[in-house]
């Protein structure tokens, strides 16, 4: 089996592809932005169904009516891309097209670990949008979507993985530059006509140590293009609405007491709040920190 500890260790090392400059946010450049998750995830579905028959899941252990809800989740992330595509026609803007995408997964073990990570990502992709969007009605539609999102995510973690159906109290927001780069670790190449995105690509981030527990010392990789990156840099943990930051001392840090589930985190430039570029260093890690039934604290 791929161990999901192993799988988060690719994801947050995976190579960037070169992206253009940001574009302005609007609500149309975060219908695009949307888009272009829809795709990657629409894609994931259609190669590892594609590649994985009923029997390829029975054999991985899996019950016969698994890969039946998977092909459910494809249909809506299809649905997804289709509505999307067609708000942003009906508003007279060019929609992105489809990129060739590559995953890293080996077996059918690691295309459900990976499914789960990228609901996860895909839902706290929308709730961090959500702050931006000026129509109701697109908010709406995006909320509409994230809640599906988060749906696939609890349904894959529970029900197919035997982990927790939730991270906590409140889902985690991520923000458009953030999501970006690491969703493009999946992207080989796109179309050169599709239009600028609402984003900047940052560098990857590797961990030492892909499954710590509290208190662990891990190692940060990364390359830093921040001008002003001479001073005290900190590892934001992004875990429901709580942002901790723990210092960065000589390349490690130490992992802070009280997470649970699903965690993100990045390397920023200083504490404040993260909404925007401005402190960004490094694109996403993705950390997994199992809770049974009767965790203490905030599950």
């Amino acid at each position: 089996m791929f161990a999901r500890s192993a799988l988060l260790a690719v994801l947050s090392s995976a190579a960037l592809v070169a992206a253009a400059p940001a574009a302005a946010i609007t609500d149309t450049s975060i219908l695009n932005y949307a888009l272009t998750l829809e795709f990657i995830e629409s894609a994931f579905y259609e190669q590892g169904l594609d590649q994985f028959s009923d029997i390829d899941f029975v054999l991985a252990g899996f019950a016969p009516w698994v890969r039946g809800r998977f092909t459910q989740i494809h249909a809506h992330e299809l649905s997804h891309a289709e509505f999307l595509t067609s708000q942003l026609q009906a508003l007279g803007v060019t929609p992105v097209q489809a990129c060739t995408y590559s995953f890293p997964y080996t077996d059918v073990q690691s295309w459900v670990t990976l499914s789960m990570t990228l609901e996860g990502v895909g839902s706290a992709a929308y709730m961090g949008a959500a702050n931006f969007i000026s129509d109701k009605n697109v908010l709406i539609a995006s909320q509409s979507i994230a809640q599906v999102e988060a749906r696939h995510n609890g349904w894959v973690s529970s029900a197919v993985n035997q982990l927790q159906p939730w991270d906590g109290p409140y889902e985690t927001p991520l923000y458009f530059s953030q999501v970006f780069s690491l969703a493009m670790g999946f992207v080989v190449e796109c179309p050169a006509t599709n239009p600028a995105l609402p984003v900047s690509v940052f560098p990857a981030l590797s961990i030492s140590n892909a499954a710590p527990a509290s208190g662990d010392t891990i190692t940060l990789t990364y390359t830093s293009n921040a001008p002003n990156n001479a001073g005290q840099t900190y590892l934001a943990w992004y875990s429901g609405l709580t942002t901790i930051f723990t210092p960065i001392v000589n390349g490690s840090t130490t992992v802070p007491d009280g997470l649970l589930g699903t965690v993100y985190a990045g390397v920023v430039a200083n504490q404040s709040a993260q909404t925007g570029d401005a402190t960004i260093i490094t694109g996403l890690a993705v950390f997994s920190f199992p809770f049974g039934a009767f965790a203490a604290g905030n599950a």
